[in-house]
């Protein structure tokens, strides 16, 4: 599941203060400063959640919502200066789950960020399987077949996004942000190297394809 939070907000000091805080939740963020750029990143990025100011440059912060929930589901918290009650009932209306108005503590906007992700996801199992290959998160060991697997740290978080969610292709970017970090300076080659590794350790080169210019997906093995 990814681990990208959006943020879509034009004033470097609530940006930055916004930032700050999510990446303290293990976030990695994203941050764009006016809702076109916003609307690009919620489609290139498939954020985890998106917190969306109302008074942005170029769009009208109610309008980037609309437009979000017109195609996803993505978790969205709106930030405004404005305290109406209307402005309140309009974002919610229009599909926010839920509200926040400037000046606003981060420790709770942190909390609402939490709550929110608590009701609209389920809980991540601690197990992910793929056929034979089964990941335990908690005990961070891989078996294929009964037999353990002895992966390094980035391959074992690289098999862990992809199994989250098998047939889900994932991006090249995504996958870097994820498991490298947004700071890593080696590029998207290095993702294609671990998987060729990932794939050579697991002996199952046919449990995560290739998507020609975009990332990989894993698949699920069919059983006879």
């Amino acid at each position: 599941m990814s681990r990208v939070a959006l943020v879509i907000e034009d004033d470097d000091a609530i940006g930055d203060l916004v930032a700050a805080y999510l990446r303290r939740e293990g976030f990695t963020v994203v941050w764009e400063r006016n809702g076109e750029d916003g609307l690009a990143a919620v489609e290139r990025h498939s954020p985890r959640i998106v917190i969306l100011d109302v008074g942005l440059p170029d769009l009208d912060g109610f309008d980037v919502c609309r437009r979000i929930r017109r195609d996803r589901s993505t978790p969205i918290l709106i930030l405004t200066a404005r305290d109406e009650e209307v402005d309140r009932i309009v974002g919610l209306e229009l599909g926010a789950d839920d509200y926040m108005a400037k000046p606003f503590s981060p420790r709770e906007l942190i909390a609402r960020v939490r709550a929110i992700l608590r009701r609209v996801e389920p809980e991540s199992p601690a197990v992910l399987s793929l056929g034979d290959v089964v990941v335990d998160r908690r005990a961070r060991a891989v078996t294929v077949d009964g037999e353990p697997v002895s992966l390094r740290t980035l391959e074992f978080e690289l098999l862990v996004v992809l199994a989250e969610q098998p047939g889900r292709v994932v991006t090249r970017d995504e996958l870097l942000e994820r498991v490298w970090g947004t700071t890593f300076p080696g590029g998207t080659r290095t993702i294609d190297v671990h998987v060729a590794q990932l794939r050579k350790k697991l002996r199952r080169p046919d449990l995560i394809a290739t998507v020609r210019g975009s990332g990989y997906r894993a698949v699920e093995p069919v059983t006879s």
